[in-house]
């Protein structure tokens, strides 16, 4: 078999994906786990650690960007920056996001590196999540349930001469300003800068490795995926696929992002002769797991976990559920949209940013209230 563009790509990605999961297994990186020490001990740094990896992000786009190294636009996959804002869907998505991940103990990231550590609640989670994407990507399912408020809900922003929903552009036209590319990578700049003061700020975080550690790979991560496909790099796998035989799935200008590669990897699953069907997402989800899964054999903490009580499956179950509706219905998780999609600068991903840690907060708040109750 050659080893041509599209494998490269495949290949790159695994890699880059495996480390993250390496890298996010030692450090406890980890999503809901932020909001958690935040609503219940008060404590920052797994917070700053997520923010951290935004900034990374977001700044690196921005100078790529300016640069000319690497081209996003509108078409990217998830369309982050698309002039078609659907806004009650980020808020929607985002809450069920937030409150299926706390339910299942972690996000969709944190459920495949539990996954590679042997913890069987989180295959389970991953499972139903999977399913649940599948049907909202590729059954008549999201049409019939959400397209039809979502539609009625989405604000055309290019009838009102807004190019896009980067923050730059909506500056831009609400001043009656020129949107341009060097603008909006300008805000995204002083956004990375200001998220970057305010997290070393804390001198407690500077001196934690494993928060530094976390937040900075997984930012890097999330660039190096813009980098393979948004430069020259992913144009010419783009040409590729152009000119294939058999046209593989999803190449497109895209970075992780965990929910509707779930849904993709179920697809390939229910036909797993077409190879054509393994994309970026699935490559992504592969590594991930097996990243993780050799940290914890090289640090001897691979330990099989189970449900406790029938109570804690249906938590998990439900969750499952939500992650899997949720994670698709605001294009993007913990990491596919509040990292790589607020690496875009997109209005839609700083919603499903909120919304997840609303979703979140109220859940976690409401189980301490309930447990209380049960005392």
């Amino acid at each position: 078999m050659e080893f041509n563009v599209h494998y490269q790509v495949l290949g790159a990605v695994f890699v880059i994906a495996a480390v993250f999961g390496a890298i996010v297994n030692k450090t406890s990186f980890c999503t809901m786990g932020a909001v958690s020490d935040w609503v219940n001990m008060g404590d920052h740094g797994r917070m700053r650690a997520w923010l951290l990896a935004m900034a990374v992000a977001m700044g690196g786009v921005a100078v790529l960007e300016s640069a000319g190294v690497i081209s996003l636009g509108t078409e990217t996959f998830p369309p982050y920056r698309t002039a078609n804002f659907s806004w009650l869907r980020y808020l929607v998505g985002g809450a069920l996001f937030g409150i299926g991940m706390t339910l299942a103990s972690g996000c969709g990231n944190k459920t495949l590196v539990r996954v590679g550590t042997g913890n069987l609640k989180s295959l389970v989670v991953l499972v139903i999540a999977a399913v649940m994407s599948y049907l909202m990507l590729w059954t008549p399912f999201y049409e019939q349930l959400f397209h039809p408020w979502v539609s009625a809900t989405t604000i055309d922003l290019a009838q009102r001469g807004v190019p896009s929903q980067e923050l730059g552009a909506l500056i831009a036209g609400l001043s009656g300003l020129r949107p341009s590319r060097g603008f909006n990578a300008a805000v995204g700049g002083v956004i990375a800068v200001v998220l970057l003061i305010h997290v070393f700020r804390s001198a407690e975080f500077r001196h934690s490795v494993d928060n530094l550690l976390g937040g900075i790979s997984v930012g890097v991560a999330v660039l190096a995926g813009w980098y393979i496909t948004g430069s020259s790099f992913g144009q010419s796998w783009k040409e590729y696929a152009e000119f294939a035989t058999v046209v593989p799935s999803r190449v497109q200008v895209q970075s992780y992002n965990f929910i509707s590669p779930m849904g993709d990897a179920t697809r390939y699953l229910l036909s797993p002769g077409d190879f054509s069907l393994v994309n970026f997402g699935v490559a992504a989800l592969a590594g991930v797991i097996a990243g993780s899964f050799l940290y914890a054999l090289a640090s001897r903490s691979f330990r099989i976990e189970w449900f406790v009580s029938i109570r804690d499956f249906v938590n998990h179950a439900i969750g499952g559920v939500l992650m899997g509706v949720g994670g698709v219905l605001a294009m993007g998780c913990t990491v596919g949209q509040a990292i790589t999609g607020m690496s875009t600068v997109a209005l839609g991903a700083i919603l499903t940013f909120i919304a997840i840690v609303a979703g979140a907060a109220g859940t976690m708040k409401y189980q301490y209230w309930r447990m209380l109750q049960e005392d």
